[in-house]
């Protein structure tokens, strides 16, 4: 039978109550493992804080900018709990915080943030990229890996005994992926199989990444209707490459929202397309395929991401993104679907 609650920072609240819903989104994390460091012409401009004199060189290389990178200092705390009010104002009603081992949860945050704003939070557990772990992390079997989430969903989080996870991710895959990091698919697998709780992967770089995740969590017994593949707006740009990818069944989520510089630091091969770009992206699943496998969200998990410090906020899909949806062919019905029933629907634990 399937569950009609899901664990959040202030415990078990009714599906039917999570309202719009991010399905990837953090509220405070360790970035520091992906600093770039910027052209050297520029490299004076990115020595202090974000201000009007900087923050369109910090847009432009955001991971050049060591305190822009810094997303858990008291500046991204305060800055997180006024956006998330702003979020909550506009008509938000779930944050799903998708930081693991590896980038440092902050588990009394969320609860300070929930607390504060009313919004409900739902945290994650399960293992970031092999880049970001401690050497006794990378000692893990999987056997390892599998009770410590299922102790995370079923008894409480390390960090905060009093808190449970509501699902497990991100589970972070690099290019190549790693044995490291098959190991804990296959132990996400496994804990799914078992619990039936949903789940999240970030994929490496690459065109064939979530693909290949995707075949080591089925071959290992994983529902694909119960996991999320994010970032597919930076990793599968063809339209035969995303609806293919969509056949395994599992939501296809476009989450960079809010993003709107073309150059991508991490990867530079890749252009980063625009919101608009990833509306049509969106577009080319719901004309082959309906709403049933697509959500949205924004990854905010930098400081110049957010309002106070000249960005968009958690509420910009919200205020900017789904009324221009209604001009190119999504109804309200639709809309509400991507934003309230698909994520509802993901949470919901049980297996199909």
């Amino acid at each position: 039978m399937a569950a009609t609650t899901i664990e959040t920072v202030r415990g078990p609240v009714k599906l039917s109550q999570l309202g719009r819903t991010l399905t990837h989104e953090h509220l405070a994390l360790d970035f520091h493992a992906f600093y770039v460091p910027p052209p050297k012409a520029l490299v004076n401009n990115f020595q202090k804080k974000i201000a009007l004199n900087n923050v369109g060189y910090v847009k432009q290389y955001p991971y050049s900018s060591r305190y822009n990178v810094n997303f858990y200092d008291e500046d991204a705390s305060k800055a997180v709990i006024e956006d998330v009010t702003i979020y909550k104002k506009h008509g938000g009603g779930t944050i799903v915080d998708n930081t693991t081992c590896g980038i440092q949860r902050d588990l009394s945050l969320m609860k300070k943030i929930s607390d504060d704003t009313g919004v409900h939070v739902i945290v994650g557990t399960g293992y970031y990229v092999e880049a970001t772990q401690t050497p006794s992390t990378l000692k893990l079997t999987e056997e390892q890996m599998h009770d410590v989430m299922m102790k995370e969903l079923t008894e409480g989080c390390a960090d905060y005994p009093e808190i449970k996870a509501g699902f497990i991710g991100e589970v972070g895959s690099s290019w190549p992926i790693t044995d490291f990091e098959k190991t804990a698919i296959r132990a996400t697998a496994t804990v799914q199989r078992q619990l039936g709780c949903p789940v999240t992967f970030h994929p490496g770089r690459n065109l064939q990444a979530p693909f290949d995740i995707m075949n080591i969590y089925l071959e290992a017994g994983g529902d694909p209707k119960k996991a999320i593949m994010s970032h597919l707006d930076r990793t599968i740009k063809t339209k035969e490459g995303l609806l293919e990818f969509a056949k395994l069944g599992c939501y296809c989520q476009f989450d960079l929202f809010g993003i709107e510089c073309s150059y991508y630091q991490l990867d530079e091969s890749t252009e980063m397309p625009s919101d608009a770009e990833r509306l049509n992206r969106i577009k080319w699943i719901y004309d082959e395929r309906s709403t049933d496998q697509l959500l949205m969200s924004h990854d905010i998990h930098t400081k110049h991401r957010l309002i106070n410090f000249g960005g968009h906020g958690y509420s910009h899909i919200l205020m900017n993104v789904l009324p221009r949806m209604l001009n190119r062919g999504f109804t309200a019905r639709d809309i509400d679907m991507i934003t309230i029933e698909n994520p509802r629907a993901w949470l919901t634990w049980g297996n199909n």
